[in-house]
């Protein structure tokens, strides 16, 4: 009898910010550091923010469309209600990051590397996370228009409760994710799920797409 295997959970630690000083975002700077503060209300749209790095901050109500956050550094750090048509972060690095009730229109995270994130009640248009390294990552009650996963490296990454229209694992290496809970509308690259855990539903809804990978013929 094949031995029953446990999809290993994401490791996800709870934030704790306290005591943080009012942050002005008006005199954010790229290539700059800041440390416990909290940034309120504020807009910097269209702001070039490259490489600036951010520990132990909260941004509750931040404008951010189009601002440039390439390369840029969050660590122990939320967001609460973040806005952003347009979120440009490539090659950015999250670590114990927490997303909660924003909402991104086009969010460019290509080639990011990130380590204990959640996303809570979220709604996104497109997650550009191409090239991108998960580890312990959590999607929860989201609904996401297209998340492109192509060519990632992601270890214990699942998602609760979320929806994703369409998903693209094309060239990605995936390691203990867990997709059981997650409402998937259409799939590319269903070649590469080795490493991903589904339930017996989705497994019927993929039949197809797993049949014409696998050069089989179905004849009712």
């Amino acid at each position: 009898m094949a031995r029953k295997t446990s999809t290993a959970a994401p490791l996800v630690d709870t934030l704790l910010l306290q005591n943080l000083a009012d942050g002005d975002a008006k005199s954010l700077r790229a290539h700059e550091s800041y440390s416990g503060e909290r940034f309120a209300a504020s807009d910097v749209g269209e702001q070039d923010l490259s490489g600036v790095s951010f520990s132990e901050c909260e941004f509750v109500e931040l404008e951010a469309n189009e601002t440039n956050f390439r390369a840029a550094t969050f660590v122990e750090s939320r967001f609460d209600r973040l806005n952003a048509p347009i979120f440009t972060a490539p090659r950015s690095n999250l670590r114990d990051v927490s997303i909660e009730g924003s909402r991104l229109g086009s969010a460019e995270f290509y080639e990011s590397t990130w380590k204990s994130v959640r996303f809570s009640h979220c709604r996104i248009g497109y997650l550009n996370l191409r090239g991108a390294h998960l580890q312990d990552v959590l999607f929860d009650d989201c609904l996401i228009d297209e998340l492109d996963l192509g060519t990632a490296t992601a270890n214990r990454v699942s998602f609760s409760n979320t929806q994703v229209n369409n998903l693209d694992l094309t060239r990605s290496v995936l390691t203990n994710v867990d997709l059981r809970f997650l409402e998937l509308r259409h799939l590319s690259g269903v070649e590469h799920l080795t490493g991903a855990t589904i339930n017996s539903h989705q497994l019927s809804e993929l039949a197809p797409l797993l049949a014409n990978h696998l050069g089989i013929v179905l004849d009712d």
